[in-house]
């Protein structure tokens, strides 16, 4: 099995805090205002932009278990509308695997209108049943 280097510790409310050099006194008598520039100095905390800000570099991802919750589906309902693995729809929620670009697109077009694309797959069904693909 591959290490995946992740190393999880188990942390009771009442233990100490791990002895990691951390001057927590210090920590815990910060201002809001040393916290956002600590925060701001750091990169890999960089704030996300706000409305009319600059996303560039940003993926918009449509959350597809609220997408399937909002039409009522069961994930095996949806996987089978929308012409989805139901492994892969599931992997998807969980988070285990992130959806590539061609992915993402297609969950955009089922979230502007579900009912349309639905509609499409299953009279393309029903046309490839009457040609015998």
């Amino acid at each position: 099995m591959k290490s995946s280097g992740t190393i999880t510790v188990f942390h009771e409310p009442d233990d100490p805090y791990p002895d990691t050099g951390t001057d927590w006194n210090f920590v815990n008598a910060m201002t809001e205002e040393q916290i956002h520039a600590a925060a701001l100095a750091d990169p890999d905390a960089q704030p996300l932009p706000g409305p009319g800000g600059d996303w560039t570099g940003l993926i918009k991802l449509v959350n597809v278990k609220k997408l399937r919750e909002r039409l009522g589906m069961t994930q095996e309902d949806f996987a089978k509308t929308y012409w989805i693995p139901v492994g892969t729809l599931r992997d998807w929620e969980q988070r285990r695997k992130n959806m590539d670009a061609t992915a993402r697109a297609y969950l955009r077009v089922i979230d502007r209108d579900p009912k349309a694309v639905a509609a499409m797959l299953n009279g393309w069904s029903l046309l490839r049943q009457d040609v015998g693909a």
